[in-house]
């Protein structure tokens, strides 16, 4: 390693790539970020064109990465996670990827667990086979699109379709491909006997590589489109849930995190393979070699901020434009003049259907309570409060498991808020830390490569550098307060669920 070295993280998102360069102590020494559209032509389905991830990536390498790309020692990739690219014999994408929040994939879910039973499945892959996975969804083309899917050649992740284009090779890693209900996480490998269930070869995947492994190396043609230099190592990466675990120091055993991001994810580091026997939590790969970890979903936790923002808050967004502000920051101190439980006002977070703890595609958002005294920021409290007690059901689920730690640490973009922070500290009736200095997907995808090239000894190091955090005590009378607006959630659900099912089904 040499002072002057740098790695580069690249995190292909859902609305946006972002990347980010680091030195050789975790500084950012670049960063930039392009973004794309998200298109929903139909109900429950949510797609993109990869060509468009492709565009916005070299924009954004040419902005952050080129101008440093002599000192660029590796790269690392990370991004959505179970989304499905199809290409043919040619790498030619065959169809818009279907990405991880696409709903629908019920009825292939039913048929793949009905082939394979329920309990095999839980025991070959560690999770449920869900609809926002890749499986089901190559069952849908198949189904569907018979046509598209006599071409397939070759099946790949978003981000592993980028590094095809960024080096030619096909390769994935252990984490990423834990979410497409073809891998034995147990093992570390591709199930041969999900994919013979389903009849998918194993020549259309690709080979599997530990994170911090070097796996390819940016191509000469890809090299004059991004400016990065060709020959550049590229380590195989992470899922955006484990690379963002690695960035915030969640390393070894014990380690608890909640993400605020679009979706909310609970995320628990064990040194051993452990199965919820009910499949409500995922069991995965860790980034970090010979690690697992265990994750519960909130499928829209920004997101149900991004919409309320989109629908009622016209004026905020023109007024933090005005003044330079962020229309987060303004709801955000709207909710944190509302009083705790927002006057008797719930809000299930369902917008997308929901995968943890209730797996159902049917569910749907509700605001349950409202009177005519409540004004937007009760609404806006609310809905911070229902995603902060969903996520509250994962870290139920991941004590029962024994897993779990003496605080939990806050990570994504909803962690910049100390309001959010501090209210899930009272939700959870733990300490919530929250880091200072930016600790995303892209960071710590970097951290990886950063291990891979040797520019950092082990995780153990990228895990100090993470640096000094606030961490936010609960409030016991908060505590008990929302302890009984948490009772008040979970009952809604099951109240309800008849109802989003007629809803979900009725033509």
């Amino acid at each position: 390693m040499q002072t002057q070295d740098l790695v580069l993280g690249i995190d292909l998102g859902t609305s946006a790539v972002k990347v980010q360069v680091l030195d050789a102590s975790g500084n950012t020494v670049a960063r930039a970020t392009r973004e794309y559209p998200l298109v929903t032509p139909k109900p429950l389905w949510s797609e993109q064109d990869p060509a468009h991830w492709w565009a916005a990536t070299c924009e954004a390498l040419r902005a952050a990465a080129a101008p440093r790309a002599e000192r660029i020692v590796c790269v690392g990739l990370t991004g959505q996670m179970h989304g499905l690219v199809l290409c043919d014999a040619e790498d030619s994408v065959l169809r818009p990827a279907i990405l991880w929040n696409d709903q629908r994939t019920e009825a292939q879910c039913e048929s793949i667990i009905h082939r394979v039973g329920r309990e095999r499945v839980l025991q070959l892959t560690g999770n449920l086979v869900l609809p926002g996975f890749t499986a089901p969804k190559i069952e849908w083309v198949r189904e569907h699109e018979p046509e598209i899917f006599k071409r397939v050649k070759s099946v790949l992740l978003p981000k592993d379709w980028l590094r095809l284009l960024l080096t030619g090779v096909r390769a994935t890693d252990v984490a990423d491909a834990s979410g497409t209900s073809l891998f034995d996480v147990s093992a570390r490998s591709w199930s041969g006997e999900m994919l013979a269930a389903l009849d998918i070869s194993e020549a259309w995947l690709p080979e599997v590589f530990e994170s911090p492994s070097i796996c390819a190396e940016i191509s000469s043609a890809a090299a004059e489109l991004t400016g990065l230099r060709a020959g550049t190592p590229v380590v195989a990466g992470a899922g955006d849930q484990a690379a963002s675990a690695v960035g915030a120091g969640l390393v070894g055993e014990g380690a608890v995190s909640a993400t605020l991001g679009t979706s909310g994810v609970v995320f628990a580091v064990s040194d051993n393979y452990k199965l919820d026997p009910l499949g409500r939590l995922h069991s995965f790969c860790h980034a970090v070699p010979n690690k697992w970890h265990s994750m519960g979903v909130v499928l829209a936790a920004g997101g149900s901020l991004s919409w309320f923002q989109a629908t009622l808050c016209a004026d905020l967004t023109s007024r933090a434009k005005e003044n330079g502000s962020l229309p987060f920051d303004l709801m955000m101190a709207e909710a944190e003049t509302t009083a705790t439980g927002a006057e008797g006002l719930l809000f299930l977070p369902y917008l997308t259907g929901e995968r943890t703890p209730h797996a159902d595609p049917y569910a749907r958002g509700a605001f349950v309570g409202l009177t005519s005294r409540h004004t937007r920021g009760h609404m806006i409290r609310a809905v911070v409060e229902g995603v902060s007690f969903a996520l509250r059901d994962s870290l139920e689920l991941m004590g029962a498991l024994g897993l779990g730690g003496a605080e939990v640490r806050a990570a994504g973009g909803g962690a910049r808020s100390p309001f959010w922070c501090a209210l899930l500290a009272d939700v959870f009736g733990l300490p919530v830390v929250a880091a200072e200095r930016d600790a995303g997907s892209s960071v710590g995808v970097a951290f990886i490569a950063g291990v891979g090239a040797g520019v950092f000894a082990d995780f153990a190091e990228t895990a100090r550098l993470q640096g000094t955090c606030q961490t936010h005590q609960p409030d016991p009378g908060r505590v008990a307060e929302l302890d009984a607006g948490y009772a008040r959630y979970r009952e809604l659900y099951p109240a309800l669920r008849e109802g989003f099912l007629e809803l979900g089904t009725s033509p």
